[in-house]
């Protein structure tokens, strides 16, 4: 791991942590407001220094973590882990709220495949039951 002193973009910085497959994807989230620097907005080109405090609202899970280091390369999983810490509180909720969302799906079972001309056909004589 290169262990850079001087402070490191954002949008970078999640990347290099893991926290999105591209840069792009990390700047698309730092201007949709999903990302906050020290209980603040921020910008893509922010510069992040050891210490600072981000939430990340990724998909549906919430993050709460601290700069312990920056890099601006992207490494391992295990390399980047090092880069942050995350508050107990912060896993505890992810941990609680991936669980709730298992119970919820877990009645649901997903059709193997895609429907046929007929039951395409009985679908649209249906429509849309949630209407009524």
């Amino acid at each position: 791991m290169q262990e850079i002193v001087t402070p490191v973009r954002l949008d970078i910085w999640l990347w290099a942590a893991r926290f999105f497959k591209t840069r792009q994807l990390a700047k698309q989230a730092i201007e949709g407001g999903k990302v906050e620097v020290n209980e603040g907005a921020a910008k893509a080109a922010k510069a992040i220094r050891i210490g600072d405090r981000l939430r990340i609202l990724r998909e549906q899970e919430r993050f709460e973590i601290e700069v312990l280091a920056t890099s601006s390369k992207r490494g391992g999983a295990a390399v980047a882990q090092l880069l942050y810490s995350e508050s107990d509180a912060s896993r505890l909720r992810r941990d609680s709220e991936r669980e709730r969302r298992r119970m919820e799906n877990a009645g649901m079972q997903a059709p193997a495949g895609k429907p046929d001309k007929r039951a395409r056909r009985l679908i649209r004589a249906l429509g849309d039951i949630d209407a009524l």
